[in-house]
């Protein structure tokens, strides 16, 4: 049986003008795409989400360099793999060097990635390699000095349709298949940004329709992709970009973009890692504004975990709601990392001796506790003294925050500690 090729690699671009998207990078006077048309290729990282066109880019690469092409695929290679590139420098193949495509660098461990260092360093090696996680994260921090990191994104609708169209028009040239407007524009819009996911989206599509003249609809396509799938893997880098996201919506008291970040993670599965922010949020984000947040989004936490899916998302909704439209106030965290900031930086003292234990035999000969004075044994239970260490007097961590409750509280101490 004759193998075919998957379609995907059947349509993937030779040159640089029939690259989907990333006009960041490789449009006409952008810097990846002059260093492509110069010819001096230095080392470089390819960052992004799968089907963004990372390898595309590096094939052509390859093709435009006068240098003897290697491809390695981090998921499965090994140290003799790279020992075998690495005895074949030198050779009459090699006068002008190797390129070296490693895909899934991420896969690597230090001592994979430390064995290409010297090649790279002394020029023998130059070293494409691509991965979908963070860099600065999962590759050697040596490799990562000596090489250019080009970030590649999502692509839009638009890019995706064209991409759609080509594989639709490939599929023409063997046997006629129509998708309406809608299909093509559904498939564009539900696979997340991933030109492959949607051309292998339209491959299955065409298996599916065995007569000739076949027309694809809207109804086929989302009854093949079953449900429409947001990015989201809990266990990937952009997992920490979507937490990012949602706490900062929050914060920033948008409540709808709040609930759209949490409809991730709840795409996901990821319900402890929204619960676990939104703990943090109640604390860090809201604070002293209004205190009692930080109970009442512990109660609806322990809810959705009770409840589990699918309706822990209504206890979870209500959580974020509550913290987005509630005011905000930062002097909880502010407050406690200024006082870490001094454990760690200053010379901090001993503690006051009237503040000491004195609950055992001999402490009065020590001279603790002596000079305490009981708060509750005085009007409005507060009496003053020294609380901090001698080497701290004066050290001010607490700066109330300029919202209804704080300045209320405010206002009562001030009075308090004035009489």
């Amino acid at each position: 049986m004759r193998k075919i090729k998957p379609l995907a690699d059947r349509i993937r671009p030779e040159t640089l003008d029939e690259v989907f998207g990333q006009q960041h990078l490789i449009g006409e006077g952008k810097i990846l795409y002059n260093i492509i048309k110069s010819g001096n290729i230095p080392n470089m990282i390819f960052y992004g989400p799968p089907g963004t066109g990372k390898t595309t880019v590096a094939n052509i690469i390859a093709k435009m360099s006068d240098k003897k092409l290697y491809k390695l695929n981090a998921t499965n290679a090994s140290v003799s793999d790279i020992k075998e590139i690495i005895d074949g420098l030198g050779g009459f193949d090699t006068l002008d060097g190797v390129l070296l495509y490693l895909d899934e660098i991420q896969n690597f461990n230090k001592k994979q990635q430390q064995s290409l260092l010297q090649f790279i360093e002394d020029g023998s090696i130059t070293l494409i390699s691509s991965t979908t996680e963070n860099p600065y994260f999962y590759v050697y921090g040596a490799i990562l000095s000596r090489s250019s990191v080009f970030e590649f994104k999502p692509l839009d609708s638009k890019d995706i349709e064209k991409a759609v169209r080509r594989a639709i028009s490939k599929i023409n040239e063997e046997r006629k298949i129509t998708f309406t407007d809608d299909a093509i524009s559904h498939i564009a819009m539900t696979c997340g940004g991933d030109v492959r996911s949607s051309v292998n989206t339209v491959e299955l599509l065409n298996f599916s329709k065995m007569e000739e003249n076949s027309i694809v609809t809207l109804e086929d396509v989302e009854e093949a992709l079953f449900k429409k799938s947001l990015r989201h893997d809990k266990s990937d880098d952009n997992h920490y970009d979507v937490l990012s996201a949602f706490q900062k919506s929050i914060r920033g008291s948008d409540v709808d973009a709040s609930l759209h970040y949490l409809a991730r993670l709840l795409s996901g599965g990821d319900i402890k890692s929204a619960i676990r922010r939104l703990l943090v949020i109640a604390s860090e984000d809201i604070g002293m504004a209004y205190p009692q947040a930080a109970s009442i989004v512990n109660s609806l936490c322990n809810s959705a975990l009770i409840l589990g899916m699918p309706e822990a998302r209504i206890p979870l909704s209500e959580a974020v709601i509550l913290l987005a439209t509630s005011p905000k106030s930062n002097s909880v965290i502010c407050a406690i990392d200024d006082a870490m900031a001094d454990i760690e930086k200053r010379e901090c003292g001993d503690i006051p001796k009237h503040l000491k234990d004195a609950h055992y035999g001999g402490a009065e000969k020590l001279g603790r506790g002596i000079e305490y004075k009981y708060p509750h044994s005085y009007p409005d239970n507060y009496v003053k003294q020294q609380y901090l260490p001698d080497k701290l007097l004066g050290t001010t961590y607490y700066n109330y925050g300029n919202n209804k409750v704080e300045r209320a509280t405010k206002e009562y101490w001030d009075k308090i500690k004035e009489m």
